[in-house]
C-alpha cells in the first residue's frame, strides 16, 4: 500500500488532517479498531475556544484564555505554541462546523460552559456527549470524501525509517508495519509523510477514564522510531471517574463524571458532608486537575473513606437530565439518581502532557513525520492541561502540520530516492498457556504504575518501578522476538515502553510541578523549569 500521506489514529487530529489532506493527493488513515473507538469519541466536557466579540462570555479574550493556559501549566507551557493554538481557536470551531458537528445553540447562540481553571464560560459542547458529535461528523464527512481510504483493525507494529535500513545519516521515514488483526497478516503501508495521531497511553494505569485502545501507541512508536520525547512524567488524573466497585465492562470500570459537571455548580464533599477543597485552594472543586486530584487523594488517604462525593442535589429538579443526558442516564442504569444522591467519585488516569517533540507545526525530529493530538508534545499543556484544550489542540494542529508538510515536501519538491523495504517476517505462534503470561504482565504493569507511579510519588516507589519495568521488557522482548505477533502482544510492548518513559521522566524531575507531585521533593524549583526531554540513541 501506497499512500501521498498516511495518518496513524482516527481521534479528531488524524481525521481532521485527513480530511483537509485529501485535497492534495491519497490519504491512507489506519484505526487499530473501529473509528468510533477513539479517545476523542469518549470525550464529554467540550472545546475551549474564545469566540468572536458578541458571541463569546462577557469580559473574555484571547488574552485570558493564554492566561487561565499559562497558569494551569505551572511554568512548563511553550507561551508561542500557547499564543497560537489559542489564537486559531474560533477558526477551529469554524472547521467543526463545516464538517456537520452541532454544538448547543439558543437563541442563535453557542451555549458556552465552564470547567476548572477557566476564568470564563469558553466551552462549546454537545450535552455531555461532545466527543461523540464531533467523532461523528468527522467520520461522515471522512466517508465521504474521495482519496481518503478509512482501514479500521489495522494495528501499526513500528515505523519504518532509513536509519533502521541503515542510512545513518538520512533519518526520515518511510512507511510502517502494519497487522491487520482480523487476517492475522502483517503488510508494508509506503509514505514518506506520516502522521502520528494516535492518542494517549491512560491504560497504562489500572484506573483509567480511557477506552480500551489508549495503549500509548502513538509515543512508543515515535520512541522506537528515534523520535524525541518530553514530559512524559506529568500525567493527569481527573479528579471525578464513578467509584461503582465491583462493576464489571469498560463503562462501568471508567466511567468519566465530566469536569463541567462542577463547572454548573457541582461540589466535590467528603463522607460528612464537607467541602474540603476549599481548604487547599480558594477554587474549591474549579481549581486545576492537577489541584483537585492532590486534594481528592490526600482526603481519600486522611479519612480511609474508599471515595470522596461530587454533589448535585442542590440544582433545581431536572437539571442534570436536561444539561447532562448520558450522565444522568448512565449513573440511573448503575442505580443512582444523581438528582437525589451525591456521587461516589474518584481519580482516575485521564491525559498524557507530554509525548512526542515537536514544533508548532507538528514537525518531529524525524524528516516527514509529524505528530499531532494526545500523542503529541507541543508545549501547550506545560506540567498539567486546561481543561477542554485538547480538541481545540487536535484540531488547530491537524490544520498547521499539513501547511507545514506541504511547505516542506509537497509535491513540487523534487522526491528522494526509494530504498527498498524488506518484508515483515514473522515469529512462531505462541501456544495458548503461554499467552497467559502476556496477561498476567499486563495486569501487573498497571498495578505497578498504579501503585509507585500514581498521583503522589517517592525516590523509593519510582526506583520499584523502575526495577519491575527492566524485567517486564525483557519478558515483552522475549514474547514479541519469539512469536507470531498479535494485538495483545503489541498493546502490551507499548504499554510497557511508555511506562519506561513515564518512570525514567518522573524519576528526573527531583521537584513538585504540576501534575508531577513527590513527597521526597515537595516543592518547586525553578531551576527546573525545563521539559524532560528522552531520546534513544
Amino acid at each position: 500500500m501506497t499512500s501521498d500521506f498516511l495518518v496513524i489514529g482516527a481521534g479528531i487530529a488524524g481525521l481532521s488532517f485527513a480530511l483537509r489532506a485529501a485535497k492534495h493527493g491519497k490519504v491512507t488513515v489506519l484505526a487499530k479498531g473501529r473509528l468510533d473507538e477513539s479517545n476523542t469519541a469518549w470525550a464529554q466536557g467540550g472545546i475551549a475556544s474564545v469566540l468572536d466579540p458578541g458571541a463569546c462570555d462577557e469580559g473574555d479574550s484571547e488574552e485570558n484564555h493564554v492566561a487561565d493556559t499559562l497558569d494551569a501549566g505551572a511554568g512548563l507551557c511553550n507561551e508561542q505554541a500557547v499564543r497560537i493554538i489559542v489564537g486559531d481557536g474560533a477558526e477551529t470551531i469554524d472547521d467543526l462546523t463545516d464538517y456537520g458537528v452541532e454544538f448547543d445553540q439558543e437563541s442563535g447562540h453557542f451555549l458556552l460552559g465552564k470547567e476548572g481553571g477557566h476564568s470564563h464560560r469558553r466551552i462549546l459542547h454537545a450535552k455531555d456527549t461532545t466527543g461523540r458529535e464531533i467523532a461523528r461528523a468527522l467520520i461522515e464527512s471522512a466517508r465521504r470524501t474521495p482519496n481518503l481510504m478509512l482501514l479500521e483493525d489495522h494495528f501499526v507494529i513500528d515505523l519504518i525509517t532509513s536509519a533502521k535500513l541503515g542510512a545513518v545519516s538520512d533519518d526520515r521515514v518511510l512507511g510502517a508495519y502494519v497487522l491487520n488483526t482480523q487476517t492475522q497478516e502483517v503488510h508494508v503501508f509506503r509514505s514518506d509523510r506520516v502522521v502520528l495521531a494516535a492518542g494517549g497511553c491512560g491504560k497504562v494505569y489500572l484506573y483509567t477514564t480511557n477506552p480500551d485502545s489508549a495503549t500509548g501507541d502513538g509515543v512508543a512508536l515515535g520512541w522506537r522510531a528515534g523520535a524525541s520525547i518530553a514530559n512524559m512524567e506529568f500525567i493527569q488524573f481527573h479528579p471525578t471517574c464513578f467509584y461503582n466497585p465491583g462493576a464489571t465492562g469498560p463503562e462501568a470500570r471508567s466511567f468519566l463524571v465530566s469536569e463541567a459537571v462542577r463547572g454548573e455548580g457541582g461540589v466535590l464533599i467528603n463522607q460528612k458532608g464537607e467541602d474540603f477543597t476549599r481548604r487547599i485552594d480558594p477554587r474549591g472543586s474549579l481549581a486545576p486537575r492537577d489541584i483537585v486530584a492532590r486534594a481528592i487523594d490526600r482526603e481519600i488517604k486522611r479519612t480511609g473513606a474508599s471515595c470522596v462525593f461530587l454533589d448535585v442535589t442542590h440544582k433545581p429538579a431536572g437539571f442534570m437530565r436536561e444539561r447532562f443526558p448520558y450522565i444522568h442516564e448512565t449513573l440511573l442504569r448503575f442505580g443512582l439518581d444523581c438528582e437525589t444522591q451525591p456521587i461516589p467519585v474518584v481519580p482516575a488516569a485521564h491525559y498524557q502532557c507530554g509525548g512526542v517533540v515537536t514544533d508548532v507545526n507538528g514537525k518531529t525530529t524525524i524528516r516527514g513525520l509529524f505528530a499531532i493530538g494526545e500523542c503529541a508534545h507541543t508545549g501547550l499543556h506545560g506540567a498539567n492541561r486546561l481543561a477542554s484544550n485538547s480538541l481545540l489542540e487536535g484540531n488547530v494542529m491537524a490544520r498547521r502540520a499539513l501547511d507545514e508538510m506541504l511547505r516542506l515536501y509537497g509535491p513540487d519538491k523534487p522526491a528522494l530516492p526509494a530504498p527498498a523495504i524488506p518484508e515483515w517476517e514473522h515469529g512462531d505462534t505462541a501456544e495458548p498457556d503461554e499467552l497467559v503470561v502476556i496477561y498476567h504482565n499486563w495486569d501487573e504493569l498497571r498495578r505497578l504504575m498504579w501503585d509507585y507511579v500514581s498521583i503522589v510519588r517517592t525516590d523509593n516507589r519510582l526506583r520499584r518501578a523502575a526495577a519491575r519495568l527492566r524485567n517486564l521488557k525483557k519478558e515483552v522482548r522475549e514474547f514479541y522476538w519469539g512469536h507470531r505477533v498479535n494485538q495483545d502482544i503489541l498493546e502490551l510492548r507499548n504499554l510497557v515502553a511508555v511506562a519506561g518513559l513515564i518512570v525514567e521522566c518522573a524519576i528526573g524531575r527531583k521537584e513538585s510541578r504540576g501534575l508531577h507531585f513527590t513527597l521526597d521533593h515537595p516543592e518547586t524549583d525553578e531551576r527546573l523549569r525545563h521539559d524532560t526531554v528522552l531520546r534513544k540513541f
